[in-house]
Parts: structure tokens; C-alpha cells; sequence
């Protein structure tokens, strides 16, 4: 069964960057915070042995999934023709996917997390965005919420703020998902956005990071450091 396969019976979809929660014209680094967002969620360390087997599977396929889209090459065909080269070194090669994984995330400290969400907050970058987070996912803010960076849910009247005066100044156009939305819609993200909250918290302990780290979102989305082998973004 080929890489396509896998992800259509493992994740539900045989689209790569869905199954890395990116946009198509998604950056090296927006690609490596999705692997790296999706990847804590299914780490084998995270379940127990009875599921292991099963979530070192998805884990396996994930990390091959990253390792397509981060080939530019790869990628290029990916684009072009829906399809992806099984017999590349990239696929081909027997790779320990968790001392990769652990290569490329090495550990960042509390005062790494609050100093960028200190700076972005409020930014220019951060304005940028959401703006392009609103025209991507035309005003669903589901998925907008998800992919701004540092947001938790009790942020969202700042974020629909910022929205709706984009709108007003015609920046961006008015979607009907974002103006229309119903109460009920919002009332299942904020649940599920508080369920996530406690989900957080048990891994914040996993991890083992200081008392206070309640946003893992943050933690998963930090751009990291660019390593040796890795253009700068």
C-alpha cells in the first residue's frame, strides 16, 4: 500500500498537507510546525502499550508524509501530479522516525515560548496572519483559530475583532461562514477548545514543563531554531 493509501486509511485523507493541517502554499517552516503540531498528538509515548503498536503505525506514516513535503523536489512532483515517489531514498530508506523526530525538535524552554508570544502578539506579522488565515480558509473560523499562532480560545473577540475591521476597511472580502456563523458553531469550538485545554495540561506534565505552560499550542507552534541542514525562513 502505497504513502496515499496509508494516510487515506490512517488519518482520513490521502491529501498530505491535510494530514499535516497546512494550506498547499504553506512555508518550510509553516510544514514543520504542522508535522510537529500533528506528531505529539499521535506519539507512541503518549498511549499505552496496548495502543503503541498502532500509534508508532501512524507516527511512521506521519513522519513520511514530513519527509515528502520537506524534499523540495518531492514536493515539486507532489504539487504537480498528486503522486509521490515510493521508491525515492526519501520513502525508501529505514529511518528511525523517533530519533528523527527528536533530531529536529530539540527541547525549548518556557522563557523561549513567552518571549516570541511577547513579540508576536500585536504584530504586524501577527495582523498578516489572521488576515491571510481568514482568505485561506474563507472566513471558517474553525480552522482559523487553529492555524494563527499563540491563540488560545479566549482570545477569539480579539481575533474576530481584528477581522471585522479588516472587513470594514474592504482589506478582505465579507464570507458569509465568518459574518453568518452560527451560535451553535461557536459554542462547539469553545468546548472543544476547553476539552483540548485539559488534553494540554496532561502533556504539559508529560513533558515535563514548568507550572504555568498552559498553552501547548504554543509550545507546538514556536518557530524553531533552522538547523545545518535547513534553508533559513
Amino acid at each position: 500500500m502505497g504513502l496515499l493509501e496509508l494516510c487515506e486509511e490512517v488519518f482520513g485523507t490521502a491529501d498530505l498537507y491535510q494530514v499535516l493541517g497546512v494550506r498547499r502554499e504553506a512555508s518550510d517552516g509553516e510544514v514543520r510546525r504542522g508535522y510537529h503540531k500533528v506528531s505529539l498528538q499521535v506519539h507512541p509515548d503518549r498511549v499505552g502499550e496496548g495502543d503503541k503498536e498502532d500509534a508508532t503505525r501512524r507516527f511512521q506514516i506521519l513522519g513520511k508524509v514530513y519527509s515528502v513535503l520537506s524534499d523540495k523536489d518531492q514536493r515539486a512532483v507532489y504539487d504537480e501530479q498528486g503522486t509521490v515517489d515510493e521508491d525515492s531514498d526519501v520513502l525508501s530508506q529505514d529511518r528511525d522516525w523517533e530519533a528523527y523526530w527528536r533530531l529536529l525538535f530539540k527541547k525549548i524552554s518556557l522563557e523561549d515560548i513567552q518571549a516570541f508570544e511577547k513579540t508576536y502578539k500585536g504584530s504586524e506579522e501577527e495582523l498578516a496572519d489572521i488576515k491571510q488565515a481568514y482568505l485561506d480558509f474563507k472566513g471558517d473560523m474553525d480552522q482559523i483559530m487553529e492555524s494563527v499562532l499563540c491563540v488560545q480560545y479566549t482570545e477569539e473577540p480579539r481575533i474576530r475583532n481584528i477581522i471585522q475591521q479588516a472587513i470594514d476597511a474592504r482589506e478582505v472580502p465579507s464570507y458569509n461562514a465568518f459574518v453568518k456563523e452560527a451560535k451553535q458553531k461557536m459554542n462547539a469550538r469553545k468546548r472543544r477548545a476547553q476539552e483540548e485545554a485539559k488534553e494540554a495540561e496532561m502533556s504539559r506534565k508529560e513533558l515535563g514543563l514548568d507550572e504555568g505552560v498552559d498553552n501547548l499550542k504554543a509550545l507546538i507552534q514556536i518557530p524553531y531554531q533552522v538547523g545545518p541542514d535547513e534553508d533559513a525562513q
